[in-house]
């Protein structure tokens, strides 16, 4: 039996690639694993508007309605913002095919940047047009991220017959194909809506619009 010697450069090289791909994997997985607390967190604050609200009418302190306001858009929007730059292993195609991820996570992760491209260009808070829409970009999100994560990527171990079948169509490292697609769309719509973003923040110099008379 013959043994290859290996170089110190050879044996480094390989413990140091070791190390990067398991930290990798790591962040990777425990970034799949918080997004669908972040999800929940996102929608149960979205949903919970009028219940702040009333308790605001409640304040006879007028600087404690205030603050809890102020606490509530903070909290609510930061979860959004982390939502979008969490979802970005997404769109890029080796993370996708590398490991068990929503196949649709990449367009949940769409609604939520048009979540904050609505509100970049209007105050959804203020405006019942945009808080619908606002509403109904994050339940299409939410579907798109908890249907293929909890009959994909939960079931993916125990499902057996059709039912496997369908569970390995919803997760991206058994549906490659599919889920470079999904990825390269994803990326698609995200340029677009980049690059309204864009437009619009040259166009108005970064101040808000004054509103039409």
């Amino acid at each position: 039996m013959f043994f290859t010697a290996l170089s110190v450069q050879d044996l480094t090289t390989g413990i140091i690639g070791g190390i990067n791909a398991g930290g990798e994997q790591f962040l990777e997985g425990t970034l799949a694993a918080v997004l669908p607390v972040i999800w929940i967190a996102l929608i149960g604050l979205h949903l919970g508007r009028g219940y702040i609200l009333d308790m605001i009418d409640k304040f006879t302190l007028r600087l404690g309605a205030d603050l809890l306001w102020l606490i509530y858009i903070a909290v609510r929007d930061f979860l959004v913002i982390s939502g979008v730059i969490m979802s970005f292993m997404f769109f890029f195609p080796d993370v996708v095919i590398t490991d068990n991820l929503p196949i649709t996570g990449g367009l949940a992760a769409v609604c939520l940047f048009g979540v904050l491209l609505i509100k970049l260009m209007g105050d959804a808070d203020s405006n019942p047009n945009l808080y619908r829409l606002v509403t109904l970009l994050l339940g299409l999100g939410a579907a798109f991220y908890f249907i293929p994560y909890v009959l994909g990527v939960q079931a993916n171990n125990i499902a057996a017959g059709s039912a496997g079948t369908l569970a390995n169509d919803l997760v991206t490292s058994t549906n490659q194909v599919t889920a470079v697609a999904m990825s390269y769309i994803s990326v698609a719509f995200l340029a677009v809506m980049g690059a309204a973003a864009a437009i619009y923040a040259m166009r108005t110099g970064g101040q808000p619009e004054a509103e039409t008379k």
